[in-house]
C-alpha cells in the first residue's frame, strides 16, 4: 500500500510536463486507464490548493526528428508534431472534465475551435480561479523541443517549479535500462547536468531554468501518488536546482 504524503505543500504553482511515453503504452497510442489514472491525481492535487499548469508532449503520436531523418522538412516535421501535442491535451482535457475540474487548453498556434490561443494573463488568471491550464503545441516553434516549451510556459506564469512527469524514477549517470549500475542522483546542479549531458531536458531548457533559478523535478508519474508526494516537498526523483 502507498504510503501517503503529509505536511504542507512545498510549491503552489507548479508546471507539470508529461512526455509523450506518458500518454501512450503497451502499442496503444493512447492508454485511456494511464490517463484516467494521472487525471484523478491531478484532480487531487488540485483540490488541495496547487495551482497547476501542464505541457504535453506529442511522440506517442509523432516525432519530428524522426520524421526528419525520412526527409521531411524539418519545419513541417515539426509543426506536424505540435498538432500531436493538441490531441494529447484535448484528450487529457476530456479526463479532467470527467473528474469535475474545470480545465482551459490553450495553443501556441491557433486553433480557435478547439481551445485558446495562448494569452498570458489569462492563463494566470484560470489558474487563480482553481483552473487548470493545458499548453498544447509547444512553444509554436519549430527547432524547439516541448521541454523548452514548458520551461518558458512555466517562467511566463511565474510557477515556482517544474515536474517533469517521465517513466523513469529519477536522473541517471547513464541509461538505467541499459546498464544496471546505473547511478540515481537526488540532486545535482544546472551546470554538472549540462556539463555531463545528463537526459533531464535538453540543453535551451535546463539553461533557461538556470538564468531563472527555476528548480526541475523529474519523477516517475506512472507510481501512484508520486505527484502529490513531489508537491508536498518528498524526496521524490530527482531535484535540479542551483
Amino acid at each position: 500500500m502507498t504510503e501517503q504524503p503529509s505536511g504542507q505543500l512545498r510549491w503552489k504553482r507548479a508546471m507539470l510536463k508529461l512526455s509523450g511515453e506518458v500518454f501512450g503504452g503497451d502499442g496503444q497510442t493512447i492508454d485511456w486507464e494511464r490517463v484516467r489514472r494521472l487525471g484523478a491525481e491531478i484532480t487531487d492535487v488540485v483540490s488541495e490548493g496547487v495551482e497547476l499548469a501542464v505541457v504535453v508532449g506529442g511522440g506517442n503520436i509523432w516525432r519530428g526528428r524522426t520524421a526528419a531523418e525520412q526527409g521531411m522538412d524539418r519545419a513541417s516535421a515539426d509543426y506536424a508534431g505540435m498538432v500531436a501535442t493538441v490531441i494529447n491535451a484535448l484528450c487529457l482535457q476530456d479526463v479532467l472534465e470527467a473528474e469535475g475540474l474545470e480545465t482551459r487548453t490553450q495553443t501556441a498556434i491557433e486553433m480557435r475551435q478547439v481551445a485558446e490561443p495562448f494569452i498570458r494573463r489569462r492563463a494566470i488568471r484560470h489558474l487563480e480561479k482553481g483552473r487548470v491550464v493545458i499548453f498544447a503545441a509547444g512553444s509554436g516553434n519549430p527547432f524547439f523541443t516541448t521541454d523548452t516549451a514548458a520551461v518558458l510556459r512555466a517562467i511566463e506564469i511565474a510557477a515556482e517549479v517544474i515536474l517533469k512527469g517521465t517513466k523513469v524514477d529519477g536522473v541517471y549517470d547513464k541509461d538505467p535500462t541499459l546498464f544496471p549500475d546505473a547511478v540515481r542522483y537526488d540532486t545535482i546542479a544546472y551546470q554538472d547536468a549540462i556539463a555531463r549531458r545528463l537526459r533531464v531536458m535538453d540543453t535551451t531548457a535546463i539553461t533557461l531554468s538556470m538564468d531563472n533559478d527555476l528548480p526541475i523535478v523529474v519523477f516517475n508519474v506512472n507510481e501512484q501518488d508520486n505527484l502529490k508526494r513531489v508537491l508536498h516537498g518528498e524526496p521524490v526523483g530527482t531535484l535540479v536546482s542551483g
